[in-house]
């Protein structure tokens, strides 16, 4: 369900060209030498297959965590600030200059890699660790939850679900307090960032969804429903035999107000993501429609369970109408039951089965935010409580429109805690008095597309198309460079 993110790549760059330290002269080389691990760790995952990224994360993100409390002490050393007690005096000695590549910004030409942005202050430099810091736990929250919408194993028990949530949970609102903490810090910079992926209102953007991720979880952790409807689709699933699902009852009332909550948090981000323009200045459309999209299913969510609330007290016809509140969210249009084929019923199934296929791949599941998900549970409820209605109760269904206007306000229930800066132990200061035992010097080597770029370049064989990579060509190439 969270956002897929995708980890910004970086060029080479070597702290001693641009900085001096009279106090800690061993401090560029040591920056430098684990931003080079940082950068590898980027492009070495950029590489790998979709299935192999996940496991590879906490790797990523432990690589970050190590070059952050370097790069912190120079940037507290340019204001001859403390670290760990100790006074830092860093001297800029030339204008820095790194590239990133970014992954949020609209792309100015539709189907080509983002073009690479240069980055010429410390500052920067800080809010592009800082930010793939927030993605990386984003992506672990993801890697956390996918075990439970695969439908091709045995379904998971009820501890490993809550066990699996909670982590996704902590993940988020680590998050969270990441983004949370650019956005406050860029409030203080006068000057214009080089892209849209590190400006202040999309760092306040991603700390709003992060919180309404985590909110929606504390929700998923007591909902039955979901897990009901994806074990009905599990096909290595027995215990229908024996045993039916097992719907507890819930805190209705209140999971709707948290819902509304991270409905409201979404709706604050997608506004601050809004701008004109096109390109490094604009989000991405995918991001945008993500949001829209999370919006809606939070708001269906809320429609859902005032329906549960309502069935619990015998009012089906008011269950049914917030069942058709939530359709009309979803921007479903509600339509009565019909037998047979139909082509919107296998237009439907067909979407059903694609989105089943990217779970079960592991390759960019849950960009509707839940949608789907949440439209089979209301589905499965609606046919359900019509069919009592209809034999039983017979009761009344209530226009959406009247419904909606009772909707109640949000509730919170996480807050986002102050992001912790890594900080250097005064032990490793003082190592670092000493000075630096081999130069500081890097290769300008590629980037972690450019190999990529390259074999585009190269004269196609007979038959291939002139812009497209010669996939044979590369990989007789790949097989002869190991002998």
């Amino acid at each position: 369900m969270p956002f897929p993110f995708i980890l910004p790549t970086t060029s080479s760059f070597s702290f001693s060209s641009s900085f001096t330290c009279e106090s800690h002269p061993s401090l560029t080389l040591n920056a430098s030498t684990h931003r080079g691990v940082v950068r590898d760790s980027l492009k070495k995952h950029k590489r790998l297959a979709v299935a192999s990224q996940a496991p590879n994360l906490p790797s990523v993100l432990s690589n970050l965590n190590s070059y952050l409390p370097y790069l912190l002490a120079v940037d507290a050393g340019l204001g001859n600030k403390l670290v760990s007690g100790d006074e830092v005096s860093v001297v800029l000695t030339s204008t820095p200059t790194v590239e990133w590549r970014p992954t949020l910004s609209d792309r100015a030409v539709p189907g080509k890699e983002m073009p690479r942005v240069k980055v010429k202050s410390l500052e920067y430099e800080l809010f592009f660790a800082l930010s793939a810091v927030g993605y990386t736990h984003t992506l672990l929250a993801r890697y956390s939850l996918h075990p439970l919408y695969v439908t091709s194993g045995a379904p998971l028990s009820t501890q490993e679900r809550t066990t699996a949530i909670t982590t996704a949970t902590k993940h988020l609102l680590d998050a969270a307090s990441v983004h949370d903490y650019l956005a406050r810090r860029a409030e203080g910079l006068a000057t214009i960032p080089p892209c849209a992926d590190i400006t202040q209102s999309t760092a306040r953007a991603m700390s709003l969804l992060a919180l309404a991720e985590a909110t929606l979880l504390a929700v998923l952790k007591d909902d039955p429903y979901p897990a009901v409807v994806s074990q009905d689709r599990n096909e290595n699933d027995r215990e229908w035999m024996y045993k039916a699902p097992e719907i507890p009852k819930v805190r209705a009332h209140l999971f709707a107000r948290l819902c509304l909550a991270a409905a409201d948090h979404a709706a604050q981000a997608a506004s601050l993501c809004q701008s004109p323009g096109r390109g490094v200045s604009k989000l991405n459309e995918g991001l945008l429609r993500y949001l829209e999209d999370f919006r809606k299913t939070s708001r269906a969510k809320a429609c859902r369970f005032f329906a549960i609330d309502a069935e619990l007290s015998g009012q089906t016809g008011s269950a049914l109408g917030w069942l058709r509140c939530g359709l009309q969210e979803l921007g479903i249009e509600f339509k009565e039951a019909k037998k047979g084929l139909s082509f919107s019923r296998m237009k439907k199934d067909w979407s059903e089965r694609r989105e089943d296929k990217k779970i079960e791949r592991g390759t960019n599941w849950g960009a509707d935010a839940g949608r789907l998900e949440e439209t089979r549970v209301i589905e499965m409820l609606d046919a359900k409580w019509t069919k009592v209605n209809d034999t039983m109760l017979t009761q009344a269904i209530p226009s959406p429109g009247t419904l909606l206007s009772t909707l109640p306000s949000g509730r919170d229930m996480h807050t986002i805690k102050p992001y912790q800066l890594p900080e250097l132990s005064r032990e490793t200061l003082e190592a670092m008095r000493d000075l630096p035992d081999r130069p500081d010097e890097f290769e300008d080597e590629a980037w972690s597309s450019d190999e990529d770029e390259r074999a585009t370049t190269l004269a196609p064989s007979i038959g291939a198309y002139p812009s497209t990579p010669d996939e044979g060509r590369s990989a007789s190439a790949s097989a002869r460079s190991y002998y």
